[in-house]
């Protein structure tokens, strides 16, 4: 028997992405991630690879070509493909995205109550779906959100209820804080 691979987050996501300068100016000055460095794609030199930093110490990675440009064209989603990015940003940050994407020209969804987080959609300039996503709460010392998730999620099933809102997250933080 095989033993199972251990994985221990996401090292990198790798997008084909617009020419350079649309590709820099989406990920660096919209949605602030600092271009790091960029490098030929080693497996097609015909192509540039931009590294942005996500600010965790992971990279999105964006290969680029100068003849493609910025469509409006929306992707299907089709079975096996990307429906879309989820970032995560501070609850300060999501409040002042919805205005900065307008004033770059990047419609939106405005902020969504998801119940545990608040969500904002947009498009990249290919037609990507992006979200930026942030959590309504922060886990008590010793938990992550993961284990926050979890139990509020046993306690919305327990309520019969379609989706966690925010009785069950309440609900789950006091739990993890008093019932260690």
């Amino acid at each position: 028997m095989s033993s199972i691979i251990q994985i221990q987050g996401i090292h990198h996501i790798t997008l084909n992405g617009a020419d350079r300068e649309t590709s820099i100016n989406f990920w660096q000055n919209i949605l602030g991630m600092k271009l790091i460095f960029e490098q030929p794609n080693l497996d097609d030199l015909s192509t540039n690879h931009l590294y942005f930093d996500c600010g965790d110490g992971r990279t999105v990675t964006v290969f680029t070509h100068e003849e493609r440009m910025p469509r409006e064209i929306i992707s299907d989603n089709k079975p096996g493909s990307v429906h879309h990015l989820a970032f995560w940003v501070s609850q300060s940050t999501i409040r002042v995205a919805e205005k900065n994407l307008n004033e770059n020209g990047y419609p939106n969804t405005g902020v969504k109550d998801r119940g545990f987080m608040d969500s904002l959609y947009f498009r990249e300039p290919l037609g990507l779906l992006i979200e930026i996503a942030s959590y309504k709460f922060d886990p008590p010392a010793g938990y992550s959100h993961g284990q926050v998730l979890e139990k509020a999620h046993k306690i919305r099933v327990n309520r019969g209820a379609m989706n966690i809102e925010d009785i069950d997250v309440s609900q789950a933080l006091n739990d993890l804080t008093w019932n260690k």
